[in-house]
Parts: C-alpha cells; structure tokens; sequence
C-alpha cells in the first residue's frame, strides 16, 4: 500500500462538497463542513418527492399518484420558497471552491490542471452510473462537463471570477425567464389560446404535457413491479438525451456560481475575510429579500392552481434572480454561524458534511431500497406528507453514521474510492 504524502491529506473534495483545508496551514474550516452538512441534508428535501413519486411531481403536484392535499399545496409552497434550487446552489457555490482549493494544492507540488480535468471525469462517471442505474435526478454528471468549462478560469483573478459568474447569472436570468415566460403565456393565457396563430404551439405544449404525465405511467408501472432490468432500458432508450438537455438547463446556473463560489473563496467568505457584522447584514438582507420574493411568486403560482407549466415557469424561469440572493445569502450567513455549531446537532451535521459525496449518492441506494417493488415497494404510495417522512429517518441515517465512521477512518467510503481514481494510487483509509 502506498504512503500518503502528507501534504495531499486535506485535498479529498467531493462533488458536492469543498475540502475545509487552508492551503497554508492545513486546518480544517468548519464553516464549510457545517454548509456542505446543510447542503446535502437541504438537496434531499428538494429530490424527496421525485424518489417517491413519478419524476414530474418533483414540479407539478397533480403528478402524484395519490390525492394532494390542500396541505400539501402549502407544503409545496414552503418547500418552494425554501429549499428548491437553493440547496443545489449552495452545492455549486462549494463546488466551485473546492475545485480553486484542490488547485491551489495540486499547483503547489507542481501538478496542474490535467490532474482536476482527470478527477472531474471520474466524476462525470460517478454521475452516468447514478443517472441510468439509480436514479434520474442526477446532479454529478452536469458539474463535471460544468467544472470542465469552469478549469477555464482557474488563473482569471478573483474580481474577474466574480465578474464573470454574476454577468452568466444574468444571462441566465434573462434567458430561462424569457423562454419559460413565452411557455407560460402560450399555456397558461386565454389571449394565448384564442389566438389563432399560437394554435399550434398550444396543442404541442399540450402534447408535451401528456407525454410526460404518461412517461410518469409507465415509470410507476416499472419501478412498482419490480422491473429493475426494464426500467433501466426505459432510462437508456428514453432519457438518454436529457442528459444534453440537463446540461443546457443548468449551464447558466451552474458554472456562474461555480465561478463566484471560486472568487468567494479566494476572498475569504469561509474562512472571516470579510468583515463579521456587514457579512452577517448582506446574508440576512438576501435571504429576506430573496424569500420574499420567492413567496410572492409562490403565492402567485398557487393561486392560479399550481398548472403544470406555471409550476415549471416558476421553478425554472421566473424563481433565477430571487434565489440567487438567498443562495448567496445562506452562504455568508452559514459562513458565520457554521464555526460557532459545536453541540451535538452541529457537530452530526458538520460531519455529514464531511462525508457529502457518500450521503449524497449513499441516499439515492437507500432510495433505491425503499421504493422499487423488488424491495419495500413504496414507490407511488406516499404522498407528500409522508415522503417528508421518509425524508427525516433518512436524515437521521445522515448524522448517525457519519461521525462515528469519519473518527476511525479519514474519509468516507466514496471519497475514498475518487480520490484513489483521481491520483492512480491506494492511500491509507484507517487513521
């Protein structure tokens, strides 16, 4: 078995997940242990319905299976307003500076960016394997063609990297919210409908919709019976191309935040370089205004009966800009309050942010086990209330493995197994 070089002993960051080491001192931040924790507890609230439910439901809850509740409604309004997209944000935001820190460390031995475009592909393999064989909602394989683009910029300074990640937000912004915009005036407007000229466009949206309800039949049918051979080729003939398509949705999201997570880093958000009391009054002011807003547009889509692409206009298109402000806005605040989390709560779930990749991907296997029929078969069967349910004992599962593994052993199970791809080597897992 070969030695671990001592100084590579911080440098194992996951896909989702920033290795707290500074690249001066070797010291952990618990800032980021502690985002990381809340991040992938966060990113299961979001994904929770689309394990339980047919894929469309994640969006749309006259997708369910079961009868949706006027409670649950208010449900699917405060998951809107505080978990969508916001946790995936966050997840992007580390990405980014774990991809500046891994380089930082990699150029002091005098490796270079070869060595991060070799674990991002290992990573992309991660995410084809999760995608066709676990589960659809795969993030993975889009941060690693994400991160590809993002190497890039590696060397830009730290004001361009900021620069340039808020001018693609703003791209972004423009262009998901104009093309969601038009579907939603074309599908959800009577002047729409009665004009003869969108008359085509209204069937074929309407087609759309249908076609994906009824892919939603046939998802229920084969993970129900049991049919894992079947409803792996129903991923490889049908959804193979959503992954293009997955990766086009989420550029403009994805790789400006990576972008700013990178700046961010370099200017010392998780680690005090900013000044405490105006850090803590700009994470507040986002988080407010950015939920504020986000109810808005929340309470708005409600009222107009949760439609199917009104819901999809909102999480998509019309949501960008006032989550983006929550996005930052959680980050700077749980910058500040993730050192000060040291009860028992806190240290659980900064060491479920310690071992992230293996929660993140771990929780889909588990997932796995609780819905398909050919174990508990409960795919279909809950419905949001309950799927919430399935959500807390799985973050349970989180906080009480994850400590007790990560003070015997230096990583965890899959970070283990990239960072041995990633450097072609067998390091020591024991401490």
């Amino acid at each position: 078995m070969a030695t671990e070089q001592p100084e590579m002993d911080g440098d194992a960051s996951t896909p989702d997940q920033v290795v707290p080491v500074s690249a001066n001192d070797g010291q952990r931040l618990a800032s980021l242990d502690f985002i990381r924790g809340i991040a992938v507890m966060g990113i299961l609230a979001a994904n929770i319905v689309a394990f339980g439910q047919p894929f469309s439901a994640y969006m749309y809850p006259d997708a369910f299976t079961v009868p949706h509740s006027a409670t649950e409604d208010w449900l699917w309004v405060g998951q809107f307003v505080l978990i969508d997209s916001k946790m995936r944000g966050l997840f992007s935001l580390l990405f980014g500076a774990g991809m500046m820190l891994f380089m930082e460390k990699a150029w002091a031995r005098g490796a270079t960016r070869w060595l991060q475009a070799r674990r991002l592909f290992w990573l992309g393999l991660f995410g084809l394997i999760h995608y066709f064989l676990i589960w659809r909602g795969d993030i993975l394989f889009s941060y690693a063609c994400c991160g590809m683009l993002a190497l890039l910029f590696l060397k830009v300074s730290a004001k361009w990297q900021l620069r340039l990640g808020i001018l693609g937000y703003l791209l972004g912004a423009v262009m998901y919210g104009s093309m969601m915009g038009f579907l939603y005036m074309a599908s959800e407007t009577d002047a729409a409908r009665s004009d003869p000229q969108m008359a085509e466009m209204v069937t074929q949206l309407e087609t759309d919709k249908q076609d994906q309800l009824a892919d939603g039949v046939i998802q229920t049918e084969l993970i129900s019976s049991g049919d894992y051979p079947g409803w792996v080729n129903h991923m490889w003939v049908e959804h193979a191309s959503d992954l293009g398509f997955f990766i086009f949705l989420w550029l403009f999201e994805t790789l400006p935040l990576m972008l700013m997570g990178m700046a961010l880093y370099r200017m010392g958000l998780f680690s005090g370089g900013f000044d405490p009391t105006k850090q803590r009054m700009w994470g507040w002011a986002g988080v407010l205004s950015g939920g504020a807003l986000s109810l808005w547009l929340a309470l708005w889509i409600k009222g107009e009966g949760l439609t199917f692409y009104g819901t999809q206009s909102a999480m998509v298109g019309f949501s960008f800009l006032p989550r983006v402000f929550m996005i930052l806005g959680l980050a700077a605040l749980l910058a500040l309050y993730g050192p000060k989390a040291v009860g028992w709560l806190g240290e659980r779930i900064s060491y479920a942010g310690r071992a992230a990749f293996t929660n993140y991907l771990g929780t889909s296997i588990v997932m796995l086990f609780v819905f398909h029929g050919w174990a508990l078969g409960l795919f279909g069967k809950l419905g949001r209330i309950e799927l919430y349910g399935v959500m807390l004992l799985a973050w349970a599962l989180m906080l009480l493995w994850s400590k007790p593994w990560l003070e015997r052993f230096r990583y965890g199970p899959l970070e283990y197994l990239w960072r041995c791809l990633t450097y072609m080597r067998v390091f020591p897992l024991r401490k």
